[in-house]
């Protein structure tokens, strides 16, 4: 297995990191503190082809690597981590999800925009008492003639205002569903501009506070029978193999947020001095500073072994999981000790130190707490749990 990106892929990453310094930086500290999202930038980032870099140009998008994905992902959390949400949401959790389940038919009229940018798409599977717990989804679409009649609340979505179609899961057979049967949801691609759609934001957040983040209600939501995605009652398969690519993002995304607050921390250390000497000659600073590239080294190489199954095709749920739950946790350490580093100057959003910390804190939640993580990799350690062949995998690169 090579571990080695390509001239293509440096370049490729050089050039969205040098996209979200010229796009996203720009008021980004006004806007975090404000909780004011700039809608424009997802515009931006779909007039270059960002929202639809590994999706196959026979459906709109560039048609580059899973690995690309990984590189977008770190690039833009390494500006903010409401740059690389988007790309989760949008790329890795819907995009992803429709070129492996969806029909052909419903890949050029859902995908093709989708990918192009001209429609910004993401993922709603979180209720208000569902989380982890996806069988206890509330959700339910009844069937009714050509059409299913959808109920309920999801919670807790980004781009829920923004996104102009949703990927959502619901309860399809209400039997399975009163016995928390998961294999009773189903999956569908509903439209933000539709009847009943009632999307809103939360306030309040502690962190990605320049991202939207919010809630979709749904009153008697009439949608087409065509617009299921995958077979009825295969949602949880789609939901699962969805996160898997989001998780993959999330992850890489990390590793971009360890090398920001690595890179701001040393030139603090070469700035600041205590005792007639920089702070870097401390031995205890150096300690963290060692800490931060073991972490950055380890999360990068977790990734590389992601991408590169998934280029293979090749199932990487646990490896996947592996590279979500050790680099969220990392870059949250990171993020910690580069405010010890800052000293009371990390305290205050004077330096971005204090903004990393409080966006890695939402990474060991959302797609997996670190603990639900933990306990997957125990059960593959001991044999108690295995992936089943899916009927649709995601497809091997380069997409035929």
């Amino acid at each position: 297995m090579s571990l080695l990106y390509t001239k293509d892929h440096l370049e490729f990453y050089a050039g969205a990191l040098d996209f979200a310094k010229r796009v996203v930086a720009p008021g980004l500290r006004e806007r975090d503190a404000k909780a004011e999202a700039d809608v424009s930038i997802y515009r931006k980032m779909g007039e270059e082809g960002y929202l639809g870099a590994c999706i196959p140009e026979k459906y709109g998008g560039l048609g580059l690597d899973y690995h690309t994905l990984a590189l977008l992902s770190d690039a833009f959390e390494y500006v903010d981590t409401s740059a690389r949400v988007i790309v989760s949401v949008h790329n890795g959790l819907h995009s992803l999800a429709l070129l492996q389940w969806g029909t052909e038919e419903q890949k050029q009229k859902f995908l093709v925009p989708v990918a192009q940018g001209k429609r910004i798409a993401t993922f709603l599977l979180t209720e208000p008492a569902a989380g982890s717990d996806v069988a206890g989804l509330q959700c339910f679409a009844e069937k009714k003639g050509d059409r299913y009649v959808l109920n309920g609340e999801k919670i807790w979505i980004s781009l829920s205002t923004v996104a102009d179609q949703y990927l959502l899961m619901a309860y399809t057979d209400r039997e399975k569903q009163k016995a928390r049967d998961h294999h009773g949801i189903s999956a569908f691609i509903v439209e933000r501009a539709w009847k009943g759609v009632k999307p809103y934001e939360l306030h309040g957040k502690l962190g990605v506070r320049a991202g939207v983040t919010g809630g979709v209600a749904f009153e008697n939501v009439e949608i087409p029978a065509e617009n299921m995605l995958g077979q009825a009652d295969e949602g949880f398969k789609v939901a699962m193999s969805a996160l898997d690519n989001g998780r993959y993002t999330v992850a890489a995304g990390c590793v971009g947020l360890m090398k920001a607050s690595l890179d701001a921390s040393v030139k603090y250390c070469n700035e600041r001095t205590t005792f007639k000497k920089p702070i870097g000659k401390h031995q205890l600073v150096q300690q963290m500073i060692a800490s931060m590239r073991q972490s950055i080294d380890a999360g990068e190489l977790l990734v590389w072994k992601a991408g590169e199954l998934k280029n293979k095709g090749v199932r990487n749920t646990r490896e996947t999981g592996m590279a979500k739950w050790f680099a969220t946790v990392a870059a949250q350490q990171c993020a910690d000790h580069a405010i010890e580093i800052h000293g009371a100057y990390g305290f205050s959003n004077e330096f971005p130190v204090e903004r990393f910390w409080r966006n890695s804190r939402g990474a060991v939640i959302y797609e997996g707490t670190k603990e639900v993580h933990q306990l997957m990799q125990a059960e593959y350690a001991l044999g108690y749990r295995e992936d089943a062949a899916l009927r649709c995998e995601l497809p091997a690169w380069p997409v035929k």
